[in-house]
């Protein structure tokens, strides 16, 4: 029998703790893209939300509650990126030291935010064994306090308010979106729905390349995610224990979506609503459009989960084509 663990007023409690902290980023609208399914869409636009991505709800959540003997000896977390940079700046505005321990194939850009908000960076294998077992050898010599990315319950609370936002401000949909990596977003988002606007549905948006929520999903068990090879690389990473179990239990469908699909939508969200979304943000975009013939006339909400984007290539392509650069030194 699936017991809840976490309610919506665990994450009301969360959206008190963290609002006069955290943006209560835009929800934005496109004719277009509403011609384009035949739905009404709505965009929680979570890019604009501080380190450029909704992680920094959950990882302000959790640190708020460590105890004061948890505070002083500090915290470490293992992520790709967007969690490593919330994490960093919430312990940052907490006064806790952070430890982050990051693939090496991490994007340069977050590596160097993450930094830049004060943490300690520590790259290991680009496996998630690695960064397990990379973690918990910080543990056992420090005694560092582990805020995981997504299992951690604190964490997910924290995610679930940008969904909390949501309805307050547009009200009940008939389809609430999110990507799914490790699920913390798609789990708190799901509570948050399911518990205001009980006949929603909630369906999540998963690369192909690494579609190990969604076969963990469809088979009832759990199916670890092996050498996913995706660039949303917010997504490589497998479901947790808790979050499988609230997945499992509220979310109604996982659409699968290919690299081709996911990078069209987001050069649509770039050029036509001149939003930057990175990969993982732009999945269920391409998810809602691959299914837009099953979701018609429906009012749909999607989360956007980030924007943090490496134009690095971009603009070294650029500058070799105009010779040089640009003079401008920020």
């Amino acid at each position: 029998m699936f017991i809840l663990m976490l309610s919506v007023e665990d994450i009301l409690a969360a959206h008190k703790r963290i609002e006069q902290y955290i943006v209560k980023t835009p929800i934005m609208t496109s004719n277009t893209l509403d011609s384009l399914t035949r739905c009404k869409v709505y965009l929680k636009c979570e890019n604009f939300q501080r380190v450029g991505a909704f992680k920094f709800r959950g990882a302000l959540n959790a640190l708020s509650l460590l105890s004061s003997e948890e505070k002083e000896v500090g915290v470490v977390a293992h992520s790709s990126g967007n969690h490593a940079q919330a994490v960093s700046l919430a312990a940052k505005m907490l006064n806790i030291e952070a430890t982050i321990v990051m693939p090496s194939d991490s994007s340069p850009v977050k590596i160097q935010a993450t930094k830049g908000y004060g943490a300690k960076v520590i790259l290991c294998k680009p496996t998630l064994e690695s960064r397990i077992a990379t973690t918990e050898e910080l543990i056992e010599e420090y005694g560092y306090t582990l805020i995981h990315p997504y299992n951690d319950l604190r964490v997910i609370a924290g995610a679930g308010t940008a969904a909390l936002e949501f309805i307050s401000e547009v009200g009940c949909i008939d389809i609430m979106m999110t990507p799914v990596g490790g699920g913390g977003l798609l789990s708190g988002t799901s509570i948050v729905t399911k518990s205001k606007c009980p006949d929603a549905r909630i369906i999540a948006g998963e690369p192909e390349n690494a579609d190990d929520a969604y076969k963990s999903f469809k088979a009832k068990k759990f199916i670890p995610s092996v050498n996913p090879n995706t660039f949303a690389d917010g997504l490589r990473t497998s479901l947790g224990e808790n979050t499988f179990e609230i997945i499992l239990n509220f979310v109604d469908d996982i659409i699968t979506v290919s690299e081709k699909e996911i990078l069209e939508a987001m050069r649509f969200l770039w050029e036509r609503m001149k939003l930057v979304v990175e990969p993982s943000g732009a999945v269920p975009i391409a998810a809602l459009v691959k299914q837009k013939k099953q979701l018609d006339g429906q009012k749909i909400g999607v989360i956007i989960s980030g924007g943090n984007v490496d134009l690095s290539d971009y603009f070294i392509n650029f500058e070799h084509k105009i010779g040089g650069g640009s003079g401008i030194n920020l």
